[in-house]
């Protein structure tokens, strides 16, 4: 039971985190990470808050995973959900950035909170995001991963970019600095499962024979 607390906690700070990350870096308006270029070109184009379309676009992600056979767990339908509610309300409290040097540290905080709250939510081990969870399951189908979260990622980013999201030196930053933070936090924040107890072998016993 205090295993499954302290992994919800960590889940829920860390999509908490992650949501802080998504504002700090949107607010320093010097380039998202893929999908959020394409999550806020989306609410440039349409309407709707980045927030909402972090959880839309989540939602549908969610659906690809059904010809893919994916399982979703309870860290999943919180990314969906929690993600987008955490973004939009710090970028509802964050102060604007005016100075450039004010805009440089939200950017580089973002990026360093991401990696963090990357390795929280994925070390909780309740289920990958809906996209972390797509990339891992055309990745099975005998594909490299590392090619298809290119593929993935450079798809959302040139569709985002078409539709007036803020593409800069903060994309390339993130793209450069997320995986190696995620390959450093990420061990020290998963949490171990306890190995499960062997099933104890039957006793040997003398057969009974019939008188």
């Amino acid at each position: 039971m205090a295993l499954m607390v302290r992994r919800l906690v960590q889940l829920y700070v860390g999509l908490a985190l992650y949501g802080l990350g998504i504002a700090l870096q949107v607010a320093s308006g010097l380039g998202n990470d893929p999908w959020d270029v394409f999550h806020q070109g989306l609410s440039r184009r349409f309407g709707l808050s980045i927030g909402a379309w972090i959880i839309i676009a989540g939602v549908v992600v969610m659906l690809a995973w059904i010809p893919l056979r994916q399982r979703p767990g309870i860290g999943t339908i919180s990314n969906v959900v929690l993600v987008g509610v955490f973004a939009d309300l710090f970028l509802w409290l964050l102060p604007e950035p005016s100075a450039l040097a004010a805009r440089w540290a939200y950017l580089v905080t973002a990026v360093l909170v991401g990696g963090f709250a990357t390795g929280c939510y994925i070390g909780a081990g309740l289920g990958p995001g809906p996209r972390d969870g797509l990339m891992t399951g055309l990745a099975a189908r005998g594909r490299s991963i590392r090619v298809v979260r290119t593929g993935i990622e450079l798809t959302v980013l040139a569709i985002g970019w078409l539709l007036g999201g803020t593409v800069g030196i903060g994309t390339l930053l993130y793209a450069v600095a997320i995986g190696p933070l995620t390959h450093v936090l990420l061990p020290a924040l998963t949490i171990k499962q306890p190995a499960p107890e062997p099933v104890p072998e039957p006793e040997d016993r003398e057969p009974v024979r019939a008188a």
